[in-house]
């Protein structure tokens, strides 16, 4: 970075060796701050409304001509506010190398450090600060929040010696200095709360997507158990009370995987995606139909049509593909007109498989289809305790997981048909 020489005649034209890279500090051994760690504390400083106002009266009472609030870390000295009347070319944001400043030894005191004179103080008469950037006078009061974290320093610096080491001037460098660092730290805890809420609202939303998909899948499965019971109850011939203990068995065995489908879900968190354990599938076309046996069972008077054109093995989750289906049949059934079938399609090419379900009755509305596939997105139309509007959304989740679409098309000729086709 180029630095301006100082303007007004009050020392001799120089420019200052500002840090352009931490390859030093890397040397040594220290951490570096990150830019996106120092953009926040910039960022902080800024939204103090006063800070620009007690750099220029710091400038008006004391003569000075340069003043900043300064980011110093053990790494790093990085300006965050700056008033500059002598061109000294220090700009927010700009970088000092720490080991050049005074701040550094502020900082490792923990305490100011005030000068009148440099050519004049026994302590500080030959040190290198002043030598580098020609300095006169000097002040720099630490910036300490009130949980005792050091933030940097409120400085001010001149290449003309100046009475800074006054009370009054030493005491309004203390006031500001605190000022700032109770706003920083109002803004810390203002910060780390919003983060606490975030947190708890991300944990809330993960307990209700639990519970909701947990209830929605296990619907079906349910209904279909329900159904088998009163079959037994009613006491059917022997043939038929074995044929309902398998598809009882088959079912229980589903409810399972959904079961441990669902902890999955949830302890994916929901933001990567549903996972999916591929592998190929000799004929997934049994464990598709005991699906819609499922859903037969669980509505009786309901008519469904089925098509499987399944004439090789095929590489997907067949429990994720199970659970595609069901909740795409169940979809249709609750939605569809009672007097229409429903319909399934299943059928392979060379590269995909695609699965489709239909339905007739009433349309989607066009400016509702795009919404059909998010969570807890019901239609208009749906009753209170209909359903929790996440089969849409898991549908998708699961196509996705298989390199795939899902899409949806309604009219009131053709019906409404969610078409998944995947990569198989």
């Amino acid at each position: 970075m180029a630095i301006a020489s100082f303007r007004g005649g009050r020392a001799a034209p120089r420019r200052f060796r500002f840090l352009r890279n931490f390859s030093y500090m890397e040397h040594i051994g220290l951490s570096v701050d990150s830019s996106e760690a120092l953009a926040r504390d910039i960022g902080a400083i800024a939204r103090i409304g006063g800070v620009p106002s007690m750099l220029q009266m710091i400038c008006d009472e004391t003569g000075m001509g340069f003043a900043a609030v300064a980011r110093v870390t053990d790494a790093t000295w990085t300006a965050c506010a700056v008033q500059d009347n002598i061109g000294f070319g220090l700009k927010t944001g700009g970088h000092l190398d720490l080991h050049t400043t005074l701040c550094f030894e502020s900082r490792v005191a923990r305490a100011p450090i005030i000068v009148d004179r440099f050519s004049d103080d026994v302590s500080y008469k030959g040190h290198h600060t002043p030598a580098i950037y020609r300095l006169e006078s000097y002040i720099s009061v630490p910036i300490i929040t009130p949980s005792g974290e050091y933030f940097g320093n409120l400085c001010a610096i001149d290449p003309r010696p100046a009475k800074v080491s006054e009370p009054r001037v030493v005491r309004m460098f203390e006031v500001f200095a605190n000022l700032i660092a109770m706003q920083l730290d109002s803004e810390q805890r203002q910060w780390t709360t919003e983060a606490a809420l975030k947190d708890e609202r991300a944990t809330a939303n993960l307990r209700e997507q639990f519970i909701a998909v947990l209830g929605h899948d296990l619907r079906n499965p349910l209904s279909a158990v329900n159904a088998t019971a009163e079959m037994l109850v009613r006491g059917l011939p022997d043939a038929d009370l074995v044929g309902a203990g398998h598809r009882l068995k088959r079912t229980v065995q589903r409810m399972t995987r959904l079961i441990d489908d669902v902890m999955d879900f949830a302890r994916g968190r929901l933001g990567s995606g549903m996972t999916a354990s591929i592998q190929l599938v000799d004929d997934p076309t049994e464990s598709l139909r005991s699906v819609v046996d499922e859903l037969r069972d669980a509505n009786p008077s309901r008519k469904i049509d089925v098509n499987f054109k399944i004439d090789r093995p095929v590489n997907c989750d067949v429990n994720r593909i199970q659970q595609l289906l069901s909740n795409l049949l169940g979809n249709a059934l609750t939605y569809g007109a009672v007097d229409l079938p429903a319909s399934v399609s299943v059928s392979v090419d060379a590269n995909s498989m695609t699965l489709s379900v239909t339905n007739g009755g009433d349309p989607i509305p066009p400016h509702m289809l795009a919404k059909v596939f998010e969570p807890y997105w019901r239609p208009p139309s749906s009753t209170p305790g209909g359903g929790l509007g996440l089969g849409l959304y898991i549908c998708k989740q699961i196509v996705e997981a298989h390199q795939g679409t899902l899409e949806v098309c309604s009219n009131i000729t053709d019906g409404t048909c969610f078409t998944a086709k995947i990569l198989a």
